[in-house]
C-alpha cells in the first residue's frame, strides 16, 4: 500500500485505527485534528461559484462539485487519525432524495420536500433512474478519479429509519402516524432499511480502499457507517425502542464499524436503549446550540456510563477542553474519538502531544 499526497503516512493511520476499533491501545484517544496550511499541497484552479449558489451540496453544477472536491483536502494539515476524504454528498439525508424527496437548497444545507401525502399509496421504492442517485454515482466516479493517490472517498450522509421517513412524510404527519398507523410505520422501517442497503452496498463497493476500509468521519477497517435519529427528540423511549432500536440493531449486524450521531439534550433519554445495541460501538455526542460544550462536566456522567458499558464516545471539544477531559477520564480517554482544529501546525502538534496518556 502507498501513502496519499494529503496523508503520506496513511498506512500508519490505518494501523492505529484498526487497533483502536478492535479495542486496542494507541496511547491516547483517536484524534481527528486539522490545521490550515499556509500554501496548499497542490494548486487546482478554482471554478467560480455562480450567482445564487448557496450550498456546496448542490446537484446543479457537476463540474463545480468535482472542482470543489479536487481542492478540498490539499489546504489542511492532517494530524492524528484525520484522513483526507471527500464525499458525493447532496445533503443530510441523501436516501430521502433517492426515494422521492425534492431537495430545496438553503444556505449551507439542503431541506427536503415531503412527498407522501397518503400512506395508503406511499409510492416509494428503488428507482434506478432517480436523478439524485444518478448524480451521486457520476460524482463518485469523478471524485475517485480526482482523488487517485491524493485522498479517499467517504459515504454521503445517507441516513435511515425515522429521520428518512420524516423527510418523506413530514415530521408532524409522522408523529401522528406513530399513534394512528403504527403498522404502516413499521412496514416503512422495513422497506427503508432494505433500500438503504441497496444504495450503501453499491457505494461501499465503489469507495472502499485497498484494504476494504471505508469512512464516515473516521476511517474504519471495513464497512463503516454513521446512524442517527434526530426525530427521537420528539418521542418517548418506549417509542424509540419500538420503532428505531430494531432498525439500528439490524444495521449494526450488517455493517462492521458503527457509530450513532446522538444529538442534543432531548435525545439523552434514549441512552439506555443505545447502550443495549450490541454492534453499536461509538456514540457521537453533539450537545447542540445554546447548551454547554462537549467538554463540560454536565456531560461527563454520560461519558463514564458509555465507556463503562463497553462503548466509545466521539465528540468535538475545544483544544482547551481536552486537558480537563484528560484529568477527568484518565485512561478512559483512550476510548474517545476527539475532533478539533488548531490555528497552526505547531498548535496542532502541541494538542496532539497534550492528548497522550
Amino acid at each position: 500500500m502507498a501513502g496519499l499526497l494529503c496523508r503520506d503516512d496513511m498506512d500508519d493511520v490505518r494501523a492505529r485505527l484498526t487497533t483502536w476499533w478492535h479495542g486496542g491501545d494507541i496511547g491516547r484517544p483517536v484524534m481527528l485534528l486539522t490545521a490550515p496550511r499556509d500554501e496548499p499541497l497542490e494548486t487546482v484552479e478554482a471554478i467560480p461559484r455562480p450567482d445564487g449558489w448557496v450550498t456546496d451540496y448542490a446537484a446543479r453544477n457537476f463540474d463545480l462539485r468535482v472542482n470543489i472536491s479536487a481542492r478540498a483536502c490539499a489546504r489542511s494539515h492532517l494530524l492524528g487519525e484525520a484522513v483526507p476524504a471527500v464525499a458525493p454528498d447532496l445533503g443530510p439525508d441523501c436516501l430521502a432524495l433517492y426515494l422521492g424527496c425534492t431537495g430545496i437548497e438553503m444556505p449551507g444545507t439542503v431541506w427536503f420536500k415531503p412527498f407522501i401525502d397518503d400512506p395508503d399509496s406511499d409510492g416509494f421504492g428503488y428507482d434506478r433512474d432517480n436523478s439524485y442517485w444518478d448524480f451521486t454515482l457520476r460524482l463518485t466516479r469523478a471524485q475517485l478519479e480526482a482523488g487517485r493517490g491524493r485522498f479517499l472517498l467517504q459515504f454521503p450522509d445517507l441516513i435511515e429509519g425515522l429521520d428518512t421517513l420524516a423527510a418523506m412524510r413530514g415530521t408532524e404527519n409522522l408523529l401522528i402516524d406513530l399513534v394512528e398507523r403504527p403498522e404502516w410505520v413499521h412496514d416503512c422501517m422495513r422497506r427503508i432499511t432494505d433500500l438503504y442497503f441497496r444504495y450503501y452496498d453499491v457505494l461501499y463497493d465503489m469507495m472502499h480502499d485497498e484494504v476494504g476500509g471505508s469512512i464516515f468521519w473516521v476511517w474504519g477497517p471495513g464497512r463503516t457507517a454513521k446512524m442517527q435519529c434526530d426525530f427521537s427528540a420528539m418521542i418517548s423511549p418506549a417509542m424509540f425502542g419500538d420503532f428505531m432500536v430494531p432498525v439500528l440493531a439490524e444495521m449494526c449486524e450488517r455493517i462492521g464499524y458503527c457509530m450513532y450521531h446522538w444529538d442534543g439534550p432531548d435525545a439523552v433519554c434514549h441512552h439506555d436503549h443505545l447502550l443495549s445495541i450490541p454492534g453499536l460501538q461509538v456514540l457521537q455526542w453533539t450537545p447542540g446550540s445554546g447548551v454547554e460544550p462537549p467538554e463540560h462536566p454536565r456531560w461527563w456522567p454520560m461519558y463514564h456510563k458509555t465507556i463503562e458499558a463497553g462503548k466509545c464516545i466521539f465528540t468535538h471539544p475545544s483544544p482547551a477542553g481536552i486537558g480537563a477531559m484528560k484529568r477527568e477520564f484518565g485512561e478512559k480517554l483512550k476510548r474517545f474519538i476527539l475532533t478539533t482544529s488548531a490555528p497552526s501546525l505547531s498548535d496542532a502538534e502541541e494538542i496532539l502531544k497534550r492528548a497522550e496518556l
